[in-house]
């Protein structure tokens, strides 16, 4: 896992768009966000281990690629990047290829980039405006957790979002708003 604001500079999605500007992992925790770096040799035991500490029942397997989601790929990449917020956390454990999560600090609104590679653990809170993309190599596989059934609601960002309760939850306990 490497995090670093983003650059802002348009242009394709999937680059790297590094504005040499690093984000320590203290930072994010500070947004709520955890990672674990869980080798893939005998990843099932940690992974088990961080799934009933957080009370994660189910899970699955989704392959982010031409092949794994078929003539739906495209619409599906383009709704993973617009900015959204979920009621639930968003855990995910890369199995194989890499991409990045883009994830807003509050209060500066900034873009936070996090590329992930196998072996990285990443959870993101309910609430927290984020978005999802590959990288150059147009592929990534990973273990997505679930606490019940496997759901994935994203609610786009807008001014309903804003007072949605997991929205106020998530900026309350990062100690920003009301």
């Amino acid at each position: 896992m490497r995090a670093y604001y983003f650059d802002n500079i348009p242009g394709d999605q999937r680059l790297p768009h590094d504005s040499g500007r690093p984000v320590s992992e203290d930072t994010l925790r500070k947004l709520n966000i955890s990672y674990w770096r869980i080798e893939l040799d005998g990843y099932l035991p940690k992974l088990n281990a961080v799934a009933e500490e957080r009370g994660y029942k189910n899970r699955d397997f989704i392959n982010v690629s031409k092949a794994g989601l078929g003539d739906s790929y495209e619409e599906k990449l383009k709704n993973f990047f617009s900015e959204h917020m979920h009621e639930d956390e968003e855990i995910r454990y890369v199995v194989d290829g890499s991409g990045f999560f883009d994830v807003r600090e509050s209060p500066s609104d900034e873009w936070i980039r996090i590329g992930v590679e196998p072996g990285d653990l990443l959870v993101i809170p309910a609430g927290i405006y984020h978005r999802f993309t590959l990288d150059e190599n147009n592929y990534i596989k990973a273990i997505r957790l679930f606490q019940d059934e496997p759901k994935w609601i994203p609610y786009n960002r807008s001014e309903e979002t804003e007072v949605n309760p997991h929205r106020i939850n998530y900026l309350r306990e990062i100690g920003v708003g009301a």
